[in-house]
């Protein structure tokens, strides 16, 4: 079947303007043309886009553009690169999007439903009765022979008989029009998640004529998935818990796997997430381990489980081979479905598909050459340098090589290896890629695209999402389409011919909604990650504050003159590892320019484990792990963070000292608002309390160290030192709103410490844990103290008993030897140890849940 650009409308030829100056040149030759017919005109499905288009003229396509690369900014859609190390590098999309009618789409549609169908028959049998093996239909080395096939797997029963549950097919034009299948994408489909962000970017941009031009919708397909995932559930239950097995954030397409989970309603998890217990997989969540149902996974196949298939994996489950094979869990899609994406079974799908479906192959593949047959092998090696040379079977890191840019020996040197191991390649014809209009420097320009389809199975077959990701390459002599290789990517607009169903992925109003107060239960990675939150976070906040009035204090300006009032708060960063060591008093005038310069590398320095720059990139990383769990706006403010520090980098100043002062500003503004947010927009459940935890136990240690190293000063009762430690602790309007006189060390250090009103003060942070405790899960069923509320109870008290007209007091012994001094390092002392046992208690699990339905809180921002 020959599918080809058709319209069932006419309308009239769209002018061509200076959008359109640079598609005239003789580039396309050789090319399949999205845009325009051999007689020079825009296909007529192509013709709303271009009349928007040139209705903007280059200025308003220019904004067009620049709005879509804000948009993807603002919303954080991130692609890892490999090659440059690049992760989070933002995903690239051209405005102008990628557009097949309606008719056309037809054709589409049946084909791959076809293929998908053939393919998910063909894994049935390779891991079922292998009958095509027997009868000669299929080659045994192209099963057996290849790493993709999963002996442990063999013989496994799937509860649907479909492996292949999501389906992936890259699509490209030959020259003539002929669609053709380049690559088929059977074990991880990736990049419906960016085709739906792409939508949702050009339906806000282009709103009139997307409507006018009845463009499909997507939310259908996705609603479809839910369901389809749901009914792999090997327990009969209302709700069965469906994860997304992630790699983790290194992955390059990590973006997407916390915007699938979230718009999908999923939980986002690792492989340290889950554990096998009794061959069924559990989620460890606070209350304990929780069945699950469902893995729709982003790892590899041979890394999902360590004890049965690659023994050196970290990403995926140890046993979880044992929990599929006894039916207790459902993968999307099956383990070992990459078999069918080995480039060499294309050359068998056409007799396949005679032989199962009894029908010819409705979409060709592209041409396809197995060097395992000698007479396949000889005609490869007579068109070596006008054909692509592939591995038979997919393997990691190994690129397809183009003979046709191979030296004389570089050919012959390939023709030697593939003799000595024929079965390992295979040979693909070079593919002309059609061309489509993109946006480049202030014009259309003409660049290859190559189209990825998804389908996911239904009760009754297939279902094709009504779109798909275009990628377009980075230039016309590209000879792949990549966007590891500096590619970008198109909304794809499926024309329909009569009215659009607006499909949503709420559900219906008609069905009662059971209410609730409670999601699922957190995991304990996600309670970990947000725990670190806070303590970076406040670590960050904390550090920047102090170094800001050390700065302001050290400045050329004073003088020096506040020698004896700076080695207090040095002395504070020294004990929070800020600074590794600080000069005495009697040296501190004469090592100005290099206590300067320690505390600019406590601002800037990368390599420096407790600098500023460090404490973000913490905050950064873990904010990458939470992407499914945290607002837009808390993302912005996140990824935002550490700009003022980059802007220092690439502006060198010679005035230093003031823009670190400027820096740390900013820094410390920042951070005020990611706390507003997370105040302000997070629910108050299990998240928020464990991101709390973390910020006052953080902000505890702080104001400890800060007021021990005043309290011990000999300038303790200098006010000005008093005004530092106020300016510190954010507490100097509150201390003059309630006193009309100079600092005096009784009223700061009771402010600072003894007051449940001052939210910087030492008794506010332990109010605040302790209303927090009250809703942890251990704390409530608890017949007897667990060991984090013993340490809580025990150091909270101490500081209650604390007597306020102790403050000022001075023994015998020395100020060591005082109330005080024994309290401050007491606290100190005990907040590692109420960490370990949080840690202990919350983010590592041995037991399972006493029942599946335990009612809990989940994370909503």
């Amino acid at each position: 079947m020959i599918f080809q650009s058709q319209s069932s409308t006419a309308a009239a030829p769209v002018p061509q303007r200076a959008v359109m100056s640079r598609l005239d040149g003789p580039d396309t030759r050789g090319h399949y043309d999205e845009l325009r017919d051999a007689s020079g005109k825009v296909r007529p499905h192509y013709e709303p886009i271009i009349a928007d288009l040139h209705r903007r003229d280059t200025a308003g396509v220019k904004r067009l553009a620049d709005t879509t690369r804000r948009l993807l900014a603002e919303r954080g859609v991130t692609f890892n690169i490999y090659d440059d190390k690049g992760l989070d590098t933002p995903w690239k999309m051209d405005p102008v999007p990628f557009v097949i009618s309606a008719r056309e789409w037809e054709g589409i549609e049946k084909a791959l439903i076809q293929r998908a169908t053939l393919l998910n028959a063909i894994l049935n049998d390779s891991y079922g009765p292998q009958q095509l093996i027997r009868e000669g239909s299929m080659p045994a080395a192209l099963v057996l022979g290849q790493p993709a096939y999963l002996r442990p797997c063999h013989g496994i029963k799937l509860p649907n008989a479909k492996p292949l549950q999501v389906y992936g097919a890259d699509l490209a034009r030959s020259p003539d029009g002929q669609w053709w299948v380049i690559s088929d994408r059977t074990q991880i489909p990736t990049g419906s998640g960016y085709a739906l962000e792409n939508r949702l970017i050009t339906s806000r941009l282009l709103p009139d004529v997307f409507r006018d031009a009845r463009v499909r919708r997507l939310a259908g397909f996705f609603r479809q998935m839910q369901q389809s995932l749901a009914a792999l559930a090997p327990r009969p239950v209302e709700e069965p818990r469906v994860v997304l097995l992630t790699p983790g954030p290194y992955n390059e397409t990590y973006f997407e796997q916390a915007y699938l989970a979230r718009y999908l309603g999923y939980t986002l998890v690792e492989g340290e997430d889950l554990t096998v217990r009794d061959d069924r997989v559990y989620l460890k969540t606070l209350n304990g381990l929780e069945p699950v149902d469902v893995i729709l996974r982003r790892v590899d196949d041979d890394f999902c489980d360590p004890l049965e298939l690659r023994n050196d994996s970290m990403l995926g489950v140890p046993g979880l081979v044992r929990a599929v094979r006894a039916g207790n869990v459902s993968l999307g899609n099956a383990l070992g479905s990459g078999l069918a994406e080995a480039p060499a079974m294309m050359a068998f799908l056409p007799g396949l598909c005679r032989k199962l479906l009894g029908s010819e192959l409705l979409m060709p593949s592209v041409a396809t050459w197995w060097c395992g047959q000698e007479r396949p092998r000889g005609e490869v090696e007579k068109n070596l340098d006008r054909l692509v040379i592939k591995s038979a079977f997919r393997v990691r890191g190994r690129e397809a090589c183009f003979g046709g840019r191979l030296s004389g020996a570089e050919r012959a040197s390939l023709a030697e290896r593939m003799r000595f191991a024929p079965d390992r390649w295979a040979a693909q014809e070079k593919i002309a890629f059609s061309t489509a209009p993109v946006w480049e420097d202030g014009h259309l320009v003409h660049k290859p695209v190559s189209v990825r389809v998804y389908l996911v199975a239904t009760k009754d077959g297939y279902m094709v999402m009504p779109g798909a990701l275009t990628r377009v390459a980075a230039s016309m002599d590209s000879p792949l389409v990549s966007m590891q290789k500096g590619g970008t990517s198109k909304d794809t607009w499926v024309l329909s011919e009569g009215p659009v169903e607006n499909v949503t992925l709420l559900s219906s109003t008609s069905t009662p909604v059971e209410l609730r107060r409670t999601g699922h239960n957190l995991g304990s990675r996600v309670a970990n990650h947000l725990y670190w939150l806070g303590r970076y976070a406040e670590r960050a906040e904390s550090s920047a504050r102090l170094l800001r009035s050390t700065l302001l204090r050290c400045s050329p300006e004073s003088g020096m003159s506040e020698t004896p009032l700076l080695l207090p708060l040095l002395e504070a960063l020294k004990s929070l590892t800020v600074l590794d060591d600080v000069p005495d008093a009697a040296s501190l005038a004469s090592q100005q320019e290099q206590l300067e310069a320690r505390l600019l590398e406590a601002v800037f320095d990368a390599n420096h484990p407790t600098s500023i720059r460090s404490s973000v990139a913490h905050i950064q990383r873990i904010g990458v792990l939470l992407r499914d769990r945290i607002s837009i706006d808390t993302w912005r403010v996140i990824s935002q963070l550490g700009d003022a520090l980059d802007a220092y980098d690439n502006t060198p100043s010679v005035t230093p000292m003031s823009d670190a002062l400027n820096v740390l500003t900013r820094i410390i503004l920042e951070l005020a608002s990611f706390h507003g947010l997370a105040k302000e927009n997070m629910t108050r459940a299990q998240g928020w309390m464990f991101l709390d935890i973390g910020h006052r136990i953080e902000r505890t240690v702080y104001i400890c160290e800060l007021l021990r190293a005043g309290l011990r000063s000999a300038d303790a009762e200098n006010p000005s030192l008093l005004e530092a430690i106020l300016e510190v602790g954010d507490s100097t309007i509150t201390y003059r709103n309630r006193y009309s006189l100079l600092p005096q060390l009784a009223a700061v250090y009771d402010l600072l410490m003894l007051d449940d009103l001052n939210p910087r003060g030492l008794r506010f942070q332990f109010e605040r844990i302790r209303q927090q405790f009250k809703h942890l899960p251990h704390e409530q069923n608890s017949a007897v103290l667990t060991p984090a509320m013993r340490v809580f109870l025990e150091n909270s008290t101490r500081l209650q008993l604390c007597d306020p007209t102790e403050l000022a007091r001075v023994e015998p012994g020395g100020w060591s030897q005082t109330q005080v001094a024994k309290l401050l390092t007491q606290l100190i002392e005990a907040m590692p140890v109420l960490n370990d046992a949080l840690t202990a208690g919350y983010f590592a699990h041995s037991t399972i849940s006493s029942s599946d339905d335990v009612p809990a809180d989940t994370l909503s921002t």
